[in-house]
Order: structure tokens, then sequence, then C-alpha cells
């Protein structure tokens, strides 16, 4: 069935790729299209009993829901995907594009093994990394697994952090002032990411904050005063980082490295297994511990 139906039962399934945090499910796909999706695009939900996959049509294009600057992994929700396919192919006019990216592992594979059976040509190609720690036991075994460089730079940083602004602490914020402080955070960032922080894109991060629960954590200095801030989302074994940003004032006091390692930190003594810094493949990742995890983009067309 296709639909525009945000009440599909296929909606309750779990995403085919684990590990994937809050994108493939409802409550950011609903966010994300009362805020981010273009006026005049067709949403549709191909759904069966066994499966999901929530997808756009953009002029002759097919995407699935959620675009590429917010939303860092996609999935369908079950199996049945021959199926779906089958269903999304008979409900857009012939010859229409598809541009699936943002898939990891099991989602690309699925995808592209069902776009074949119904007869289409996927053309795979790797398109981004997300960046993926997983987390050791202790903070003792995390730093151990860090390069000496690193590991060095980390423990000088929180040094220097320590010395100018007290001891760091991260606490859990809620609310519109949360949302509110984060913001003003990012838009004092220099270039493109102070940038990124329009009016628009405030009020989305606070529907993601209300309606999806995504959390707002604040390190703050020893007198209280706010430092940094990451927005995220967690599940019970994951840790999934969407944004940070940090005071400029404070720049020379590394809070963006202490930020972090305090929440790796936080993610090992509540017992989480991974530490996704999700997409992008900035190298401070991967200096503080994580691995690349590769993401696909499928292309090709409905042209039968």
């Amino acid at each position: 069935m296709i639909g525009n139906d945000w009440d599909a039962p296929g909606f309750r399934l779990h995403p085919l790729e684990p590990n994937t945090g809050p994108f493939p499910e409802r409550p950011f796909l609903q966010v994300w299209a009362k805020h981010r999706r273009t006026r005049g695009d067709e949403l549709l939900i191909a759904s069966t009993e066994l499966g999901l996959i929530p997808c756009v049509l953009h002029d002759d294009t097919l995407f699935l829901a959620g675009d590429d600057d917010v939303t860092d992994y996609h999935s369908p929700l079950g199996a049945d995907l021959v199926a779906l396919v089958a269903e999304i192919a008979a409900a857009v006019p012939p010859g229409t594009r598809f541009d699936l990216h943002s898939l990891p592992g099991r989602a690309a594979t699925g995808l592209s093994d069902a776009l074949l059976d119904n007869g289409f040509a996927p053309h795979g190609t790797e398109h981004a990394l997300a960046a993926v720690l997983d987390v050791p036991p202790s903070f003792d075994e995390y730093l151990a697994g860090l390069s000496k460089k690193e590991r060095h730079e980390t423990r000088r940083k929180r040094r220097r952090f320590e010395a100018a602004l007290g001891a760091p602490k991260v606490t859990r914020h809620h609310g519109p002032a949360a949302v509110a402080m984060f913001a003003d955070m990012h838009r004092h960032s220099s270039g493109d990411k102070g940038a990124f922080m329009t009016d628009d894109m405030e009020a989305f991060f606070a529907a993601l904050h209300d309606d999806a629960a995504a959390v707002i954590d604040v390190l703050s200095a020893g007198d209280g005063t706010p430092a940094a801030a990451a927005f995220a989302f967690e599940d019970e074994s994951s840790y999934y980082l969407y944004n940070s940003a940090y005071e400029p004032r404070f720049a020379d006091s590394s809070p963006g490295v202490v930020l972090l390692t305090e929440l790796v930190a936080a993610a090992i003594e509540s017992g989480k297994q991974r530490f996704d810094f999700l997409k992008g493949n900035e190298s401070y990742k991967f200096r503080l511990g994580a691995s690349p995890r590769p993401l696909c983009r499928l292309t090709g067309a409905f042209d039968r």
C-alpha cells in the first residue's frame, strides 16, 4: 500500500539496519516533514504488514524521506523489501529516477537486491562516512586505545580547561531555554557552522527536542557558565552526537574536545556500547578513537 499515513503499522517495526538512531523512525521523520520537506513534494509511504519505506517524490526523482543535510542514516523498517519496491515503482511515473543516500550495510544491500529483483539496475557508490566509537568498559581503557600523541593532547586540553575555567561538568538541560542556549552558541561559531543555525533551523532543532526525544548536554565551567553543548539522541546501547557548539570566548580552553571526552566518559558510565559521531569524515572523530562506517548511495531509474 502507498499512502501518506503516519499511523501506518510498519512504523512499529525495527530498522533493517541496526544502530541507525532516530533517523528511520516516525518521530524524526514527522518533524523533518513538517519543517524541512519542500513544498509540493509528495510524501509516499510504502507499507506492508512486514515492512515500510518512507519516500519523497521531488520533481522527477524519488528520495528516501529525510534530506542529506540533516539525516545521517536511512534504513527501511522491517523486511519485505521486494514488495515495497514494487509498490513504489508502480506509484511513480515511468522513468522516475531514484537517489537513495546515507545507506549503511544491510540497508544498502537490501534495497539494492530488492531493486534488482524488480528489474531495475541501481548504481551503488560510497558517498559518505559515519564515525563510530566502540565504547570500552572504562575510561582508562578508552585513553589507552588512543594514539600516544592524542592521549597526551586529550589530557593536556583537560588540564588547560581546568586551569582556566575550573573542573568541567556535563549536565542535561531541557526545554525552550536549553534549545535557545544551544542555538545561540551555534550562531557564534565561525564560517558555515555559524550560518547553519537560521531561525528555521532553530525551530527544527526545537521540534526534535520536543517531539523526537533529542537531548541537550551542556559542559559547564567551574562557576556553572555554559562553555559547550551537544545536541544528541540516545537509546539503550548508543549515544548519537547530532551537533555541537562551544562559546568562542572560551576557545583557548579547548571546550570542544573536553565536551567530547566528557560525553564519552558518560557513555561508558551509563553502559553504552557505541558513541556515534554520525555522518562526516572530520579528522577529530578518528583521532578520538572512532572507526569509519561507510554509507552508500543507490541511483538509477524506474525505467520499465
